[in-house]
């Protein structure tokens, strides 16, 4: 949740076999046949924490149960992370004159029922879709709005209707802070972001903030999240977590059932940088994992404010992660960006505008393995309440990369990082390379290596791999076919030392499964 809007809300290793059939993929997106029923994903860590996640945010569920089937799963990606898909405020009229988008992608995040009509498909598609994902291997987790229900509006894409701090036979005024005097502001909104007591129990820019102390709004949260992990959903991005105590976060998780595979759910919570204390993303560590914004930060930083000086180079980076003075890395959901991260207004993250860098950025993730790195994918925008393609009602049509859809998930090196990470699990990253300015390259253990370039030209670079002397396939530029190697060809000599052109903008990376 971004405090700066205005109007509402807005595994393990895998086998040689795997890994080259991964390579395969990222060459040409051949589908695949999708694993046994109830298969869960392939996470390098354990079974409630993911591995490689994509968000295909505000994707309608058809178009998400078509791509587990036939890129996510053969892809090696862990799992997907969808939109909100609670019945949600439906704008029917213009709000003032600088408003001019009926349906912004916003909606979504202003909850009238837990009913699953959205404007994603109902609740019979998003049921189904839960089940074809884990069938190709792809787990499920959903972005739960729980803090808040609307701002605005009377009328649901359910079509219930609501009025002020009153939702019949869900809410009413006593389940919310404002009414009930628990909101120390003047107006019931947030006026001071450093004041616990305004940020937990005040209206975040108008969305009327729950009582999530509240036994009876536990109960019924807890009753919506049940439903969903019922349908086969692994787990939560939690929206606005850090407008809830971590105390009622741990209350509502402690009803939570297990998933269909026998572990408590995966919690992720969207607890913003900035405030002292008890307001930062270190202080709910202890409730669930948190989204790593600053990582998103530093790694704008590092691929895009890049000067002669070497201000904000590339080989920044060799700090990273919890050195860098980020959360803990298994504590962490990592990102390039997401979907209110891409609309900053400074400026101050990537986004899919940034072609090139903004793909290099996702394989630098990958690569490096800060965190339980998450892959964005979205639509193309040019003013940030943009809808996502919709029809005129404001549901949200089938996605078909290319028109509207960016679906950089699809690409061939991100595809590719995507199965060199799983490969190289959790090795240390050790034989750091940099030119001091915009290539590095390093080693997973003994398991792969990499280099990476973010500068204009290609850089012929002489490092140590780490690895046995042999040749090598490059994943991101080829794949092994009949004993050869249809992209770059490594040479490792005895003693571990490579000569390898990076190009511009580029990957060269290679594991001991792609040794020819």
């Amino acid at each position: 949740m971004d405090p700066s809007r205005t109007r509402g809300r807005r595994a393990p290793f895998l086998r040689r076999t795997t890994v080259l059939a991964v390579a395969a993929l990222a060459a040409s997106l051949a589908l695949a046949v999708p694993t046994a029923d109830g298969a869960v994903g392939r996470g390098s860590r354990s079974t409630q924490e993911p591995g490689v996640t994509v968000s295909l945010w505000e994707w309608n569920w058809r178009s998400v149960a078509r791509e587990c089937t036939d890129v996510l799963g053969p892809a090696g990606y862990d799992g997907v992370q969808v939109a909100p898909p609670q019945n949600s405020l439906k704008r029917t009229a213009l709000g003032n004159g600088s408003d001019t988008v009926l349906h912004p992608w916003w909606e979504v995040y202003q909850a009238v029922s837990y009913d699953l009509t959205s404007r994603m498909g109902t609740e019979a598609q998003f049921k189904k879709m839960v089940k074809t994902c884990r069938r190709a291997g792809v787990k499920v987790y959903v972005d739960a709005v729980i803090n808040h229900t609307t701002g605005q509006g009377s009328t649901s894409y359910g079509g219930v209707d609501y009025t002020p701090y009153r939702y019949d036979g869900l809410y009413g005024p006593e389940d919310f802070h404002a009414p009930s005097g628990e909101c120390p502001s003047s107006d019931g909104g947030i006026q001071d972001f450093n004041a616990k007591a305004q940020v937990w129990n005040c209206n975040l820019v108008g969305l009327e903030d729950l009582r999530t102390g509240s036994d009876d709004v536990q109960a019924e949260i807890a009753g919506y999240l049940n439903k969903l992990i019922r349908y086969g959903v692994s787990g939560f991005r939690v929206d606005a977590a850090k407008h809830m105590p971590p105390r009622d976060l741990d209350a509502i998780y402690s009803r939570l059932n297990r998933t269909k595979d026998g572990v408590k759910p995966y919690w992720s919570l969207e607890v913003l940088p900035g405030g002292p204390g008890v307001l930062r993303p270190e202080a709910y560590l202890r409730s669930g994992d948190v989204l790593g914004v600053d990582g998103a930060r530093q790694m704008q930083q590092a691929f895009k404010s890049y000067t002669a000086d070497h201000t904000g180079s590339l080989s920044s980076l060799e700090v990273f992660g919890a050195a860098a003075g980020l959360t803990p890395s298994g504590k962490t959901v990592s990102f390039v960006t997401n979907h209110d991260s891409e609309r900053n207004d400074a400026g101050d993250y990537l986004n899919y505008k940034d072609g090139a860098t903004y793909v290099l950025a996702h394989q630098w993730l990958l690569a490096d393995g800060y965190g339980s790195p998450q892959v964005y994918s979205s639509f193309a925008w040019v003013t940030k309440d943009d809808s996502p393609p919709a029809r005129a009602d404001g549901r949200i049509t089938d996605a078909v990369c290319g028109q509207g859809w960016t679906c950089v998930h699809r690409d061939r090196g991100i595809v590719a990082m995507v199965g060199w990470h799983d490969y190289v699990g959790a090795a240390k990253r050790v034989n750091f390379w940099t030119d001091d300015a915009n290539v590095v390259a390093f080693s997973k253990g003994n398991r792969g290596w990499v280099a990476l370039n973010n500068g204009t030209a290609p850089k012929e670079v002489r490092v140590q791999t780490g690895l046995p002397g042999g040749r090598y396939c490059d994943v991101v530029s080829g794949a092994e076919q009949a004993g050869g190697c249809t992209g770059t060809v490594v040479t490792v000599g005895s003693t571990g030392f490579a000569t390898v052109t990076v190009p511009a903008k580029g990957v060269v990376a290679v594991t001991r499964a792609s040794r020819l």
